[in-house]
C-alpha cells in the first residue's frame, strides 16, 4: 500500500500558496525533481543553503516540514520574518518565536477582498466612519503576517500596504492629520517592501511628498519624489502611474510656489497618457484619470494666473466627471469659484461655491472644504454684496459647521 509521503510539507507548501510542485521550485531555483524527493516518504535532509531558504520561504523549521535531521546539532526552531528586527519600532507585528499553524492560501483572498471594498468605499463613506474600519483592518492583517509564508505572506503584506495606504490618504486629505498620516505611510512602505511591490511603493513615497509640501518645503518634497520615480523604475510602471507622478510632482511645485515648473510637469503627464503603455494599471490606482489629470491642470493654471486657460479647462473637467466622483467635484467646483474671484466676478464666484457646498453636505472631503474656505478669503472685498451674504449663511450653517468641527 503506498504512502502518503511527506504530507507536512505538501500543506505548508499549499499554505504559502504554493499550488504546485514546480512553484515551489522555481521560488527556490532548484528542479522540480528535488521538491518531489522532499515530498517523499523518504526525504533527504536538504543542503544547508537551500534548507534554510526553505524554511523561510515557508515559515517553519526543517524538522516542523517532516524532515529528519541528520547526526548533529538540533536545527533552529524559530521562523523567520522580515518584520522581527524592526516591527516593534513602528507598529508592525513582531512573530512568535515558536512554529504554529499556518493560514491557509485563501486566507490572501479573503483578506485582500476586505481591502478592495475598503478602497471603493471611500468614495462614499463618511472618511471619520470608514477610518477606524481601515485601521481595524490593518491589525488583522498585521496578526495574519505573523501566521502566513510564501506567496501567502507576500499577498498579505500587498493588501495590507495598500490598506495603511488608504488609511493615510484618509487621515491627510480627509481628516487633516499630516502628523499621523507620516507615521501611517511609514507603516504602508513597510509592508510594501515586505511584499516586494515596488510600484506599490513609488505610489506610497509619493504620497508622502504632499505632506512636505503642504509647508513649503520644496526640497524634502522633491526628494521623496525621486524616491518615488526611483521605485516606479523597477515596476514595470503603467502609464498612469507615470503620469500620476508627474502631477504630484507638479501640485508640490504649486504648493512650493513654482507654478511654471509644475506646468511643465501637466504638459509631460498629459504626454505620457497620450503614447500610454503596455503595462497594466494596477487595481489600487483607483484615484487617478485622465479627467483627475485635467483638475490638476486647472489648479495649476489658476495659480499661474492663467485664469482664461484656467477656467477653460476647470470647465471641461466638471462636465467629464462622472456621477461617482463627488469629492473631486467640488475640488474642481471649487477651483472655478477661484478663477471666478480672482477675475472679479463674485456672482459667479458663490454659485460654483454654493454647488460645492451642495457636494460637501453629501460627502464630506477636508480638500473642498479649503477651496471653499479660500475663495471666500478673495471674496472679502465683496462681502457685503447678496451673494457673498448667501455664501456666509450656507458656509457657517449649523449643519457645515458642526460637521467641520467634528471632523
Amino acid at each position: 500500500m503506498p504512502t502518503a509521503g511527506n504530507t507536512r510539507l505538501k500543506s505548508a507548501r499549499v499554505a504559502a500558496g504554493y499550488h504546485s510542485q514546480q512553484g515551489l521550485a522555481d521560488a527556490l531555483h532548484v528542479g522540480v525533481r528535488q521538491v518531489r524527493r522532499w515530498e517523499s516518504s523518504t526525504p533527504p535532509w536538504p543542503q544547508p543553503e537551500v534548507g534554510h531558504a526553505l524554511s523561510r520561504l515557508l515559515g517553519q523549521d526543517l524538522a516542523s516540514l517532516g524532515f529528519t535531521p541528520p547526526n548533529g546539532p538540533a536545527p533552529d526552531r524559530s521562523r523567520h520574518v522580515a518584520f522581527a528586527a524592526t516591527g516593534t519600532k513602528t507598529g508592525l507585528p513582531t512573530v512568535p518565536r515558536q512554529p504554529g499553524s499556518l493560514q491557509p492560501a485563501t486566507a490572501a483572498d479573503d483578506y485582500t477582498a476586505i481591502t478592495r471594498s475598503h478602497r471603493r468605499l471611500y468614495w462614499s463613506v463618511e472618511p471619520a466612519t470608514l477610518h477606524p474600519t481601515t485601521l481595524a483592518h490593518a491589525t488583522l492583517g498585521c496578526a495574519l503576517l505573523t501566521e502566513a509564508a510564501g506567496q501567502t505572506r507576500q499577498h498579505i503584506a500587498a493588501a495590507l500596504g495598500e490598506t495603511w495606504l488608504l488609511t493615510a490618504r484618509i487621515e491627510f486629505f480627509d481628516l487633516r492629520d499630516a502628523d499621523r498620516a507620516q507615521q501611517t505611510l511609514v507603516r504602508a512602505l513597510q509592508a510594501a517592501g515586505e511584499a516586494d511591490a515596488p510600484l506599490l511603493g513609488a505610489a506610497i513615497l509619493a504620497h508622502s511628498a504632499f505632506i512636505p509640501a503642504w509647508t513649503g518645503n520644496r526640497e524634502a518634497a522633491l526628494e521623496r519624489m525621486t524616491a518615488a520615480r526611483t521605485y516606479a523604475r523597477r515596476g514595470p510602471a503603467c502609464a498612469n502611474l507615470l503620469a500620476w507622478l508627474d502631477a504630484v510632482e507638479a501640485e508640490c511645485e504649486t504648493r512650493c510656489g513654482h507654478p511654471r515648473t509644475a506646468l511643465q510637469l501637466i504638459d509631460q503627464a498629459e504626454h505620457v497618457l497620450s503614447v500610454g503603455s503596455t503595462h497594466p494599471t494596477p487595481e489600487w490606482l483607483d484615484w487617478f484619470t485622465p479627467v483627475r489629470l485635467a483638475a490638476f491642470k486647472g489648479n495649476t493654471q489658476l495659480n499661474a494666473g492663467h485664469l482664461p486657460q484656467a477656467r477653460q479647462t476647470l470647465r471641461q473637467a466638471l462636465n467629464t466627471l462622472s456621477p461617482s466622483d463627488d469629492k473631486q467635484r467640488t475640488v474642481v467646483l471649487g477651483d472655478l469659484a477661484a478663477v471666478e474671484a480672482t477675475s472679479g466676478q463674485p456672482e459667479q464666484a458663490c454659485q460654483y461655491a454654493l454647488q460645492a457646498l451642495d457636494g460637501l453636505e453629501r460627502t464630506w472631503y477636508a480638500m473642498g472644504m479649503d477651496r471653499i474656505r479660500e475663495v471666500r478669503r478673495l471674496l472679502t472685498e465683496h462681502q457685503h454684496q447678496p451673494c457673498v451674504r448667501e455664501l456666509d449663511d450656507r458656509l457657517y450653517g449649523w449643519a457645515t459647521a458642526i460637521s467641520a468641527l467634528s471632523r
